[in-house]
């Protein structure tokens, strides 16, 4: 089975995403907006509920923090990928690196660790070209807390659902 590890935003966050990726990001129907920590990997479901304790661990090392949306941008041309830019912090990166580092299975992608949300996808180069020249010019600076991640798994019809939310810091 396929797994996955996640933030989801807040409402009005997932919101403001889904009103561009109702439009452009054919995966709308299979996940909520989300900001990707662990790409998807396969797991049996003993690996699963091992997973799910050291999430457990390393959700307890660490305590929430603020999240800042600064534009939208493009992954072009690599990848023809809209979406909210994330501001990188060190406290991301080093969540992501840990994640990562623990779970030690491989990614069906392997690329850099860009914190974002897509808002756009699966797009033709005219379409790309169109709706990034457009999009870019909107304001989408947002700021929150986040408390919590989420690990995934894929349905067979192929959208996601939570397997179990992990707070963050200790829980009293």
């Amino acid at each position: 089975m396929k797994y996955g590890v996640v933030i989801f935003p807040s409402k009005s966050l997932q919101d403001k995403a889904n009103s561009y990726r109702k439009r452009y990001d054919s995966h709308y129907a299979l996940i909520p907006p989300h900001l990707t920590l662990k790409s998807s990997f396969d797991a049996t479901d003993t690996e699963a509920r091992e997973l799910a304790g050291k999430l457990q661990t390393i959700s307890e090392k660490h305590n929430p923090f603020t999240l800042k949306t600064i534009k939208i941008s493009s992954f072009y041309p690599a990848n023809k990928v809209i979406y909210l830019k994330i501001e990188p912090t060190s406290f991301l990166e080093k969540l992501h690196q840990e994640i990562n580092g623990e779970l030690k299975v491989r990614d069906s992608n392997d690329y850099a660790f860009v914190p974002h949300i897509t808002i756009g996808q699966d797009l033709s180069d005219d379409e790309h070209s169109d709706v990034y020249g457009s999009l870019r010019m909107i304001d989408m600076e947002h700021e929150e807390t986040v408390d919590r991640f989420h690990l995934l798994y894929q349905l067979e019809n192929g959208q996601w659902t939570v397997y179990e939310t992990f707070r963050l810091g200790k829980e009293v």
